[in-house]
């Protein structure tokens, strides 16, 4: 049975997508079945499949309000082995929605359930805020992986991050782990990028994952040709982080 990564940070601009993307890509490159779950209304991670979200009749939010299931609305990416659930403009209005449901807080984690042995990794890419949708993907999950710049303001909002998940582990997943903290964007010509490393090495004690995402340009490229980084430029510095981040993330599972 597969293992389902939620890749969270309530703070945007950390990477949170391109992990998502670009992880799922690795891993389906080293053999795996991966399944992209897009839960973010902005549906980055989808459009940076070359899926064009705004001409979907469906995608993720009819199947969490339980309209659609869940095989029907997952789609075929380039890459063999890597498919995904689409987020959709209809996903805006969920997190009020949800709010009146039963089993509110489960609704994604029934649906990937139903799908769960069929695939080796389940990334859930979620929304940059703390509401239900973000809580739905961490009660759905296994295990949670934080993106975080290695930048000034990088650890702010942290502490409510690691709130939120402790209270999702006592009320709702107990058995919910912290996979580690992803450092992204590091330029080892700042000095600032190596105060901030140190300084999350003593608030993740053993949880700060070895492979260290670089910022870069091709990186930043890649999505707005519809591709992740292994088929746009897999030479770059940022196709080879991800692809060690991949044999980590496989490592440690």
């Amino acid at each position: 049975m597969g293992k389902i990564i939620s890749v969270v940070n309530q703070k945007g601009g950390v990477g949170k997508t391109t992990t998502a993307v670009n992880l799922g890509a690795y891993l389906a490159y080293h053999g795996k079945e991966v399944l992209l779950v897009d839960i973010d209304p902005q549906a980055n991670a989808t459009s940076g499949l070359g899926i064009d979200h705004r001409n979907l009749p469906h995608g993720i939010y009819e199947a969490i309000i339980g309209v659609k299931p869940v095989y029907d609305i997952i789609k075929r990416t380039l890459q063999d082995g890597y498919k995904v659930a689409p987020s959709t403009i209809s996903l805006a209005g969920a997190g009020v929605e949800l709010v009146n449901m039963s089993d509110r807080e489960f609704r994604l984690k029934n649906i990937l359930d139903a799908i769960k042995e069929e695939y080796d990794y389940i990334i859930i890419d979620g929304p940059p805020s703390v509401g239900l949708l973000t809580i739905n993907s961490l009660v759905a999950a296994d295990q949670v992986l934080i993106p975080i710049q290695s930048e000034y303001y990088a650890l702010e909002g942290l502490g409510q991050l690691l709130e939120t998940i402790s209270l999702v582990q006592n009320n709702l997943k107990p058995d919910l782990n912290i996979l580690g903290a992803l450092i992204t964007m590091f330029d080892r010509r700042n000095r600032l990028s190596g105060s901030v490393m140190q300084e999350l090495y003593q608030y993740f004690p053993n949880r700060v994952l070895r492979t260290v995402i670089p910022r870069s340009v091709r990186l930043a490229e890649a999505p707005s040709f519809g591709r992740s980084i292994l088929h746009y430029d897999p030479e770059s510095r940022g196709g080879r982080a991800y692809e060690k981040l991949a044999r980590e993330i496989i490592d440690l599972n």
